[in-house]
């Protein structure tokens, strides 16, 4: 496998391999989660962390959504909410962890210097969220802008960025790439509050941006990604610089 990337320095794990950051939908953690299904992650993770050192981040999914539309209609402040989405963020990150067993860096880390001494360790790091008014996206691009990350692979519940929702339009296209300018006209009325965060927000997009990281948004199958990080064809959207 051939890795090159312009722009910011890389940096390798004590045994020599990029960092690829994986941001995975909370849907995966949700009611009706399998343990089959979180093996088959598990065991994609395993299988990849031979060629590169994956750094995931689990989303928060339904079960985050559950609490805070709950303790919102309790009357809860925005921050508060945030943080009760963090803490359903870093359960599902806890079962990741069980899944992956010794493969995986033994703990959860909180901070983003936490996330730079786990991925020291050279093991799979896999974390939830970190600050409140923070997305899990925007999360997973600070923490690959802080490990100097091959890729970003945005790993969602479809299969990548459309010019408009296709939950409701079924004439929506699916773009292969897209420019970041491309992404704010298109996601520009999306909402900021606790719990409704969709594919990329201003704060991931400006990350992405600064940074030159190469980013994928794509559909959450264990083989999907295993193609996307290993550079094979796969069902996706790639973000590209503007002026490309």
């Amino acid at each position: 496998m051939t890795f090159k990337r312009t722009g910011s320095r890389i940096e390798d794990d004590r045994n020599g391999r990029k960092r690829v950051v994986i941001k995975l939908t909370g849907g995966i953690f949700g009611f009706d989660a399998s343990s089959t299904t979180l093996k088959a992650y598990a065991a994609m993770l395993d299988d990849i962390s031979g060629e590169v050192q994956p750094i995931v981040i689990a989303g928060g999914g339904k079960v985050a959504r559950h609490y805070i539309r709950l303790a919102r209609e309790l009357g809860s402040d925005e921050a508060s909410l945030d943080i009760m989405g963090i803490a359903v963020s870093r359960l599902n990150a806890e079962l990741m962890v069980a899944a992956l067993g010794e493969k995986a860096h033994t703990s959860v880390p909180q901070d983003l210097e936490q996330v730079a001494a786990a991925a020291a360790s050279g093991r799979i790091v896999i974390c939830g969220g970190l600050h409140p008014g923070q997305s899990t996206n925007a999360t997973s691009a600070l923490i690959a802008e802080k490990v100097h990350a091959l890729k970003f692979l945005n790993a969602t519940d479809v299969d990548g960025i459309y010019d408009s929702d296709p939950n409701t339009n079924p004439n929506a296209k699916l773009f292969s790439e897209i420019s970041i300018r491309q992404c704010l006209e298109i996601l520009q009325n999306g909402s900021s509050t606790a719990g409704t965060y969709d594919l990329m927000d201003l704060v991931a997009l400006k990350v992405i941006e600064r940074s030159k990281l190469a980013t994928f948004v794509l559909r959450s199958t264990p083989e999907n990604i295993r193609k996307a990080v290993i550079g094979k064809p796969f069902v996706g959207t790639r973000i590209v610089p503007d002026g490309r």
